[in-house]
């Protein structure tokens, strides 16, 4: 397969560290790369007319030089790798999830925000992880700091179909990374008073959750170690009383976390859910959102 890596590119610093992101992996892939920048048209929304109706404005000159001297920073970095530039009429969100329907791998930047205060339904970062239609890198690199790459896998595992898909995507990419796949299973525990039991009644429920936690996280190995019998699984089960949390704190010292998305079609928040939403915001590592069919095997 030679369908390219994207990454979405405006200039900033967070776009930047994307692109060294992506760079590194269409390499390693023997991919090519495309640094992909969407702009709006110049006279904005809210006038009164569809502005694109007036023809679609030539990319800037400003923006031509900043794709340009990106792409030689990293044909410098990266010798050999091939990389190639574009201008999109249209917000970025919508212009890299179009892009999504022709490349192998998509990569977005997103600055994220602190703590874990809320989810950003509207990111662009959340738009793209959850529209598009091949698997989707979100990085967040802190600043003056390299983003991790090599290192453990995390997948976030419940059993479900696009849950399996993700693991799929995991066991891959542990498999180029140092051949560590975590799995991890985050379920809640009762907090509310109002879901009262008598004592043997609540130690009853918490030991078939924590059984059936351990049995999908049984199943889901023992499917990647007949297929890599190579890697390194680990299995941890999480419970406490917000497993969004949870699993976001799980994800220290990871290289990459994988989850899966619910498919295409109405909101944002339900397509991604809320777990990986969370991960998308707030992980401690880049994040892939596994979209589409099983990974391919280059």
């Amino acid at each position: 397969m030679n369908s390219p890596v994207v990454v979405g590119v405006d200039g900033s610093p967070t776009s930047y560290a994307a692109a060294g992101y992506a760079a590194r992996i269409a390499d390693q892939r023997g991919r090519p790369l495309h640094l992909v920048h969407g702009y709006l048209h110049p006279l904005g929304y809210g006038v009164g007319i569809n502005p694109y109706d007036l023809g679609v404005p030539a990319p800037t000159r400003a923006a031509v030089e900043m794709l340009e001297s990106a792409a030689e920073q990293l044909r410098s970095r990266w010798p050999g790798l091939e990389v190639e530039t574009r201008q999109v009429a249209g917000g970025p969100a919508a212009s890299l999830i179009d892009e999504s329907r022709r490349a192998g791998l998509l990569v977005v930047g997103t600055r994220g925000v602190g703590g874990f205060k809320g989810l950003l339904l509207g990111s662009v970062s959340t738009q793209v992880a959850g529209h598009s239609r091949c698997p989707v890198f979100v990085v967040r690199p802190a600043e003056g700091e390299e983003l991790p790459y090599d290192g453990p896998v995390l997948v976030g595992v419940d059993g479900s179909t696009h849950s399996r898909l993700a693991v799929a995507h995991g066991a891959q990419e542990a498999m180029r990374r140092g051949g560590v796949l975590r799995l991890v299973n985050a379920y809640a525990i009762n907090t509310s008073p109002m879901l009262s039991f008598p004592p043997e009644g609540l130690q009853e429920y918490e030991v078939a959750l924590r059984d059936n936690a351990t049995g999908v996280l049984r199943e889901a190995a023992a499917v990647v170690r007949h297929d890599h019998p190579e890697l390194t699984i680990e299995e941890h089960v999480v419970a406490g009383a917000n497993p969004a949390q949870d699993l976001v704190e799980a994800t220290r010292g990871a290289a990459l976390a994988v989850v899966g998305s619910r498919g295409h079609g109405g909101f944002v928040g339900m397509l991604l859910g809320s777990i990986s939403q969370a991960l998308v915001q707030h992980a401690h590592c880049p994040v892939l959102v596994a979209h589409g069919t099983l990974p391919d095997q280059e």
